[in-house]
């Protein structure tokens, strides 16, 4: 089969490789549709994550099972599926808990084992999600960062009628704001430096986009609030939408991280402390695939937009990671093994 295969950073590769083999208590899957995401990105540019020397990425697909282990008891060849990629130990505290995405040995499809840009991918079993026959393939690509977002959501203090304040609209920004849409968000503002991702705002949740280059984007929205927002996000994971995500919240409102900080930041505490000001923060996702397929199955959620090109597994780093890094007109690339 076909699949990318993980060297190291800018050195990726589609080869030829073996299929893998089911084992008792896991599935083989056709994959159908594999989502480029922020941290494949992340990947091909600077190695932070992928914990072997040889991998195959991708964390965010779906296909059609084709062969089941023995001691496979919930599904069966044919049935269409989503991934869950992570997974805990399963015996710390947290784990116990439920809370196995924060997990100090957490594991994942596409970073610590073989993922999704291939022609077939063994996962376990529970890392499996049934599809209804409602919903696309295309859309259940969508699924796993439909969780990142439904994650935070649920984390954070945001309640029905709410105003927020989000600081980037890549992929997760533009799902975010359409969920909170979704969710009963009284006004949404999203900051995005990127006009065609500004554009893409608007048709998925957002109340009002702001250039924070051209713009105060701090203060229009407190003018807009009557002194901040109830809850904010960022989205974009650099020191400037940080502080402005603490400033731009009303005392006692909340800040959510969402993104992932490639570098530290200079912070003064004192700003949160003036106005009892809390900031909380999400990691991936738990126990909320289920409803993320739910939500895109009864057509909850408008998502169509954030998907801007469709490409082969043989042209993904060129039409691929390059692409994303280089043509801000793109945003969610679906890839398609063969």
């Amino acid at each position: 089969m076909n699949a990318l295969m993980y060297y190291g950073s800018k050195n990726v590769k589609v080869e030829s490789i073996a299929e893998p083999e089911v084992t008792q208590d896991s599935v083989k899957i056709k994959v159908k549709y594999a989502g480029i995401c922020g941290t494949d990105l992340h990947e091909y540019q600077h190695k932070s994550f992928v914990t072997e020397d040889k991998m195959i990425l991708g964390h965010e697909f779906t296909g059609e099972i084709v062969e089941v282990g023995d001691h496979v008891t919930k599904y069966k060849a044919g049935d269409r599926v989503a991934v869950e990629p992570i997974w805990g130990c399963g015996e710390c505290d947290t784990c116990r808990t439920g809370n196995y995405n924060i997990c100090a040995n957490m594991k994942s499809y596409g970073i610590h084992e073989n993922g999704g840009f291939a022609e077939y991918v063994v996962v376990k079993e529970a890392n499996v999600f049934k599809l209804p026959d409602t919903l696309s393939y295309e859309l259940a690509a969508l699924v796993e960062p439909i969780a990142v977002v439904l994650q935070a959501i649920r984390k954070s203090t945001f309640k029905i009628g709410d105003s927020v304040a989000l600081f980037g609209a890549g992929p997760i920004g533009l799902l975010l704001s359409e969920c909170l849409r979704a969710a009963g968000a009284s006004k949404i503002f999203v900051a995005e430096v990127s006009e065609e991702r500004r554009e893409l705002a608007l048709k998925m949740g957002a109340d009002v986009v702001l250039n924070p280059v051209k713009e105060d984007v701090v203060q229009v929205i407190k003018d807009h609030t009557n002194g901040g927002v109830d809850v904010s996000f960022d989205v974009a994971g650099v020191e400037a939408t940080f502080v402005q995500s603490v400033d731009v919240i009303k005392p006692n409102g909340e800040f959510m991280i969402v993104s992932i900080f490639a570098k530290p930041i200079s912070y003064h505490p004192t700003t949160q402390v003036i106005g009892e000001k809390k900031i909380n923060s999400s990691l991936g996702y738990n126990n909320i695939f289920a409803q993320a397929i739910n939500l895109l199955s009864k057509g909850s959620l408008n998502v169509e937009p954030i998907i801007t090109s469709t490409i082969t597994l043989d042209n993904i780093v060129e039409d691929g990671f390059e692409k994303l890094l280089n043509d801000k007109t793109e945003c969610k690339i679906l890839v398609r093994p063969n």
